[in-house]
């Protein structure tokens, strides 16, 4: 093995070095500085976590990778979002309950919006065509469905109780008993993680171990640190703190992942990377959010009451129900054009860029202003674009009962 194919590891090692150093010795520095190296710790963890993941799936069983190297992948993300949801248990009127919301959206609509679109524009731009699933992901997108369908129900009743976290959890489970049961195919690593596959046996095996403990152990490191001194850098600099926490947390934690879909893409298996951030979609909107109120009750140190969401928070979940439910319409017949793609990152832009032109707007139709008006605009065109997408392409969606199917 040359020292110039581990380069990469080093790098992603150094990485975490800084932030780990931060969260023991607690120097004075600016909570911008802090928030800067130990998310780049969590993003050197993430970068091993994902080629560990993609090695670990050659020397463990098909059932044990599908449900456990899932979850350990999205590890980051859940990480950062766990923090927010026990603070928010010990800290009842904290804002950290808002926090917790706003991290699961906002990481749940980059996924989609920028990810899925970027592989799919990626792909038609060097071969010029569509990006096609294979059959066996009707499943993922059926029960990325039933998932949506039942999240729209949060804001309708107004709340994310501990029973909603176990259908969430069920919904999950059902799916993995379908997609363990059917026959292992063998896939081989691609990129970096070719340099792992080429230990031999046991050694591989505790190697791959020992980069998953220690990218867990950097990221329950830095969690804290990166989430807290993220908070303090938004007041810090007078930049709404939430939108930090929604859009910026979600980048160390998602980097990783997207890069490695993307180069994918590239090399012209956009497939299997729409299938790898399609998979990611449904963990992050089964586990993440039905591990949410757990948290938050274990914190609390009692199931009721639930975990407190006002109005904009019912309304950032009606609006990641609604992108995600446009995006399961898109996907019915397993494939994803330009077109298409070129429609979810459109809409996920206007909608991100909404607070730089509401104001404006709302003053040239002489309306009062309403910081939430935007948001029930484009759930209400997400909505609707997938009830017509669903009546067009009935026979596919009629089709999607074979994800049941072994």
């Amino acid at each position: 093995m040359s020292p110039r194919a581990l380069r990469p590891f080093i790098l992603a090692i150094l990485l975490t070095l800084p932030g780990v150093a931060l969260r023991f010795a607690h120097p004075a520095i600016s909570p911008l500085t802090a928030a800067l190296l130990s998310g780049m710790a969590i993003l050197g963890a993430s970068f091993l976590l994902t080629w560990a993941c993609e090695t670990a799936q050659m020397d463990i069983p098909q059932a044990v990778a599908v449900a456990v190297v899932a979850f350990i992948a999205v590890l980051p993300e859940y990480s950062v979002d766990m923090y927010f949801t026990w603070m928010a248990g010990k800290n009842p009127d904290s804002a950290y309950a808002h926090y917790a919301i706003a991290n699961m959206t906002g990481a749940n609509r980059l996924l989609v919006g920028v990810g899925w679109s970027a592989i799919v524009l990626i792909f038609a731009g060097r071969f010029h065509t569509a990006v096609v699933l294979e059959q066996d992901k009707r499943t993922d997108v059926l029960f990325l469905g039933i998932a949506t369908l039942y999240a729209l129900l949060i804001p309708l009743k107004g709340s994310l109780t501990w029973f909603d976290g176990l259908i969430f959890f069920a919904i999950y489970v059902w799916y993995i008993c379908i997609v363990c049961r059917r026959p292992v195919e063998e896939e081989l690593p691609e990129g970096h993680a070719t340099v792992l596959a080429q230990i031999p046996g046991r050694k591989r095996l505790l190697t791959t171990l020992g980069f998953f403990i220690f990218a867990a152990l950097v990221i329950f490191c830095n969690a804290e640190p990166f989430s807290e001194n993220l908070v303090a850098s938004g007041k810090l600099l007078g930049v709404n703190e939430f939108l930090l926490v929604q859009w910026l947390a979600p980048i160390a934690s998602e980097a990783p992942e997207f890069i490695v879909s993307l180069m994918f893409a590239f090399r012209g298996h956009a497939g299997l990377a729409l299938a790898s951030l399609l998979s990611s979609k449904l963990n992050q909107w089964t586990l993440l959010v039905g591990t949410i109120p757990g948290v938050y009750a274990l914190s609390s140190g009692g199931f009721a009451p639930p975990i407190p969401l006002d109005s904009h928070q019912l309304q950032e979940i009606l609006l990641t129900a609604g992108q995600s439910l446009f995006a399961v319409a898109l996907l019915t017949d397993l494939r994803l054009s330009t077109r298409e793609a070129f429609w979810l990152l459109l809409l996920f832009s206007a909608q991100l860029l909404a607070p730089l032109y509401e104001t404006p707007l709302e003053a040239f139709f002489r309306l009062a202003h309403n910081p939430l008006r935007l948001h029930g605009f484009y759930s209400t065109v997400y909505l609707t674009l997938t009830v017509l997408l669903f009546v067009r392409n009935w026979r596919a969606v009629v089709k999607l009962r074979f994800g049941f199917k072994v």
